[in-house]
């Protein structure tokens, strides 16, 4: 990912971090881990209660209304009274700071869209967690959404009374105020709007950063406002109180015109933007707690029918108001729009039908149709923007995808600006589709799949991108990297110019398992056959092979209840897992022993090493499909965060083998995090379909010994094939191939940006580790479109020897290689095996197009 070489200036990137900190409106809780659930149900359509959970927090939850408002007070303190976050008919608020054994009373009133409310009886509990100072709690801003915030650059902040403290507010669009106090492990924000009474609030931390956002000022709104700042050594400051007056957004200064020209369609490279010194990582945020395990329970069975899948799961049919449905994407977008590294996580299911319906796709939101064919469910657009950093730059659009729907653009051209981890699947686009910014700013996707596109494709600044089994109208674009497998009407060109990789038949697939619901309501998980030698769609045109499980064979994971405890528990009674959107935190490893087990997350269900065990382990069996999940390494060292087999044992699964599906692996970038190798596999035949393992380059907790990780993806077994492989920013051999007859159809590769000194970076003598590593014992081994790129900003003068090594030898072969230094920062002195030219400062692009 080329972010930190791709930010304009340095000024513009602070701004753009600066921004995605203030426009962040918390959402609804995603804790990991749950210590006791106690609903009440108040009727048929209501239930409420409240999940206790540690570190001093409870989550309170009223679904069944349009709104809900929760009264309640803590050991015998003050009557606090606090609109609920609302999504569809779920309501949800977090209490934090609860002291140990301390008593909590509470009610409810639920309000419906009819304009009734009802009140629950008081109830009470005694919390038994960890006790954490009582934060004042923060009232929820009133249910009406405020339209998507005008991105602004944060004002010069207020001097703060002491020097490492900064704070302010800014205006934004849409009547809201993003106040934000920093140098603090805590802040609460003291406000009226217009004279009316003081309310205190507790503000959202993220290490000494503290952010919070009111909204529903009218124009000429008065806020008076001042910040009490805590330390860590208990002290606190009171700041002296301020006023604003509500006029809109805060003036935009006019946009810097975008450094990469307007897309023509036209198969020339784009030309190589200049790169900007990565900023300083943002301060680490304290680790998450570990949940404190549950006791084992005997699984539950799912029905086939009606299924609870959580509040993060907003599930349309085509009978609501299309104004209703667009309101809760909104909402959802508005707070995902920035969330680069927070922890919601949302999945929206289109039940069969039309929708009069456009879907902005933020961070961490999954768009599914649920039908047996895209072409059942239709909407007017499912797009991603590139507006929320300077020049539509869209190289930090990850962790967020679209499959199985039918898009009827409204303009006839839909967008998917996106870089990596941000898939479309098994979609019908009925027009065209450009994939990057109306500006063109930089992109660094990207992957398409089992997709038919009726019109024009424009990849336009699009540096690299695999697209297989689909078809499009044309293709027009083209910048470094583009490789096209089992595709019907791939590019015409020759490489590298244009930089097309043409590949006429996947060898072998299998297809993405994916959620669906028949006529009468009942749920299952599509998982498509194995397929060999194809090209084109597995379903346009004909009906797809493959087998329905229903939804009764899956234990359905939700991350409030759900600990490793559990879900070893529902693995060993035989049951397919199907996480719904959440950050899960695990203290044990996840076993997959059981053959064809399918492991399916939604809404980029997120699943983290909290013990510094490896976050899951499948065992050495036919037939197992991992797909949709992110894999996130925690602040103590984890031998591997996935290992597909335990050790090497030669057996064969071609008939059945294990495929893993659109997995994403990140080690920092939230926290400090450490692994020593991220994905390991040791069993043969397995099949990876878009992968994106990344040592983070900025976000917090980011520093060559501050997250760690020696290599990313290690092959042991032997005839393992891999479909969009992006693998960036590993200390030492980025991917490393120890098995036979390996093949990889598309490759992207950063060197780490981080490296001091050339001497802490050798290999045998040799400058750097090449990222890509064929072992010496490797007889077979063939690659398809592969790239390597440096951008050494912490020392310019380092220098990667080779940006692939492999043994020379017949049954060793790489077609269409690229190494680039990007902007000509840092050198890479050959392409492969000491063969092809430099890349650095004075010609920064180096191509061959075979080796040997």
């Amino acid at each position: 990912m080329q972010s930190n070489w791709q930010q304009g200036t340095s000024k513009k990137r602070i701004i753009a971090l600066a921004l995605a900190t203030l426009s962040m409106a918390p959402g609804p809780l995603v804790v990991g881990g749950s210590l006791a659930i106690a609903p009440v149900v108040q009727a048929a359509t209501i239930s409420t209660g409240y999940t206790q959970q540690s570190g001093g927090t409870v989550q309170f939850y009223a679904n069944g209304g349009t709104w809900a408002d929760i009264h309640y007070t803590v050991a015998g303190g003050g009557q606090l009274n606090v609109r609920m976050t609302n999504s569809g008919t779920n309501n949800t608020y977090t209490v934090t700071g609860i002291p140990a054994g301390a008593v909590v009373r509470y009610s409810f009133t639920v309000g419906q869209a009819d304009g009734s409310a009802q009140d629950t009886a008081w109830a009470q509990f005694t919390y038994s967690g960890a006790a954490t100072p009582t934060p004042t709690p923060a009232p929820t801003p009133a249910p009406t959404p405020a339209p998507t915030p005008v991105p602004t650059p944060a004002p010069t902040p207020t001097p703060a009374p002491t020097p490492a403290a900064s704070y302010g507010a800014t205006q934004l669009s849409g009547g809201v105020v993003a106040f934000y106090a920093n140098g603090g492990t805590w802040a609460d924000i003291h406000y009226t709007v217009n004279g009316g009474g003081q309310l205190n609030v507790r503000m959202t931390n993220s290490g000494t950063n503290n952010t919070y956002q009111i909204s529903g000022l009218a124009n000429g709104a008065v806020v008076a406002y001042s910040f009490t700042i805590g330390q860590a050594n208990g002290s606190a400051t009171d700041t002296a109180q301020q006023t604003l007056t509500y006029a809109g957004a805060t003036p935009t200064p006019a946009p810097t015109p975008a450094p990469t020209p307007a897309p023509t369609p036209a198969p020339t490279p784009a030309p190589t933007p200049a790169p900007t010194p990565a900023p300083t990582p943002a301060p680490t945020p304290a680790p998450t707690p570990a949940p404190t395990p549950a006791p084992t329970p005997t699984p539950a069975p799912t029905p086939s029918g009606p299924v609870d899948f959580g509040p993060n799961v907003l599930i349309f049919d085509p009978g609501m108001p299309a104004a209703t449905i667009q309101s809760q994407v909104d909402t959802v977008f508005n707070n995902q729009v920035t969330n680069q590294f927070g922890t919601q996580r949302y999945a929206f299911l289109f039940k069969p039908g039309n929708y009069g319906v456009s879907v902005n796709v933020g961070f961490y939101t999954e768009v599914l149709g649920l039908g047996a064919s895209p072409d059942s469910t239709n909407l007017q657009d499912v797009h991603v923007e590139a507006d929320w950093l300077a020049n539509g730059n869209a190289t930090q659009n990850f962790w967020r995808a679209a499959a199985n729907l039918a898009v009827t653009p409204v303009s006839g051209t839909d967008r998917w600006a996106v870089s990596q981890a941000a898939p479309l699947r098994r979609m019908h686009i009925k027009g065209g589709v450009t994939l990057c910014s109306p500006y063109c700013g930089w992109s660094s996707g990207g992957f398409i799949s089992d997709t038919v596109i009726d019109g024009q494709i424009s990849s336009g600044s699009q540096q690299q991108w695999i697209s297989r089994n689909s078809q499009w109208g044309s293709w027009v674009g083209g910048v470094w990297n583009m490789v096209f497998v089992g595709d019907v009407n791939p590019p015409a060109g020759a490489w590298p110019n244009p930089p097309y990789t043409v590949v006429p038949q996947t060898p072998v697939v299998r297809e993405k398992p994916f959620l669906q619901i028949d006529a009468n309501g009942n749920y299952s998980v599509f998982v498509p056959a194995l397929t060999s030698n194809t090209q084109g769609t597995t379903w346009y045109n004909k009906t797809p092979a493959g087998t329905a499980v229903p939804i009764s064979q899956f234990y359905v994971a939700k991350e409030t209840v759900d600990t490793a405890q559990t879900l070893n528990a529902a693995l060993a009674a035989g049951k397919h897992i199907l996480f719904t959107p959440g950050v899960y935190h695990l203290n044990d490893t996840l076993r997959v022993n059981n053959p064809n087990t399918i492991i399916l997350g939604l809404g980029i269900a997120t699943l983290e090493a909290d013990s510094g065990q490896d976050i899951m382990d499948v065992a050495d069996v036919d037939g197992v499909k991992v797909a949709g999940l992110l894999f996130d390494a925690g602040a103590q060292t984890s031998p591997a965060l996935l290992k597909i087999g335990q050790s090497v044992t030669g057996v064969s699964h071609a008939a059945n083998p294990v495929s893993l599906h659109d997995l994403y692996f990140r080690i920092g970038g939230v926290q400090a995090a450490s692994a020593t190798q991220t994905l390991v596999v040791n069993s043969n035949n397995v099949i990876g379909d878009n992968f994106w393992l990344w040592r983070a380059d900025h976000g917090n907790g980011v520093g060559w010994t501050v997250n760690p990780a020696t290599n990313g993806l290690v092959v042991n077994g032997d005839n393992a094939t891999m479909y969009g492989l992006a693998v960036e920013h590993y200390e030492q051999f980025q991917t490393l191939w120890n098995g036979n007859g390996g093949r990889v159809y598309f490759y992207q590769s950063e060197a780490p940006y981080d490296v001091a000194q050339q001497s802490d970076w050798m290999y045998n003598g040799e400058n750097g580790y090449a990222s890509y590593k064929v072992s010496n014992n490797v007889t077979t081994h063939q690659a398809w479109g592969v790239g390597v790129y440096c951008f050494f900003n912490t020392n310019n003068a380092i220098i990667l020897n080779n940006g692939f090594e492999a043994p020379q030898t017949a049954g060793v072969k790489f077609t269409d290689l690229t190494t680039v230094s990007l902007g000509g920062v840092g050198t890479i002195t050959h392409v492969i095996n000491n063969t092809g030219a430099t890349a650095n400062t004075a010609s920064q692009i180096s191509t061959l197009n075979t080796y040997p």
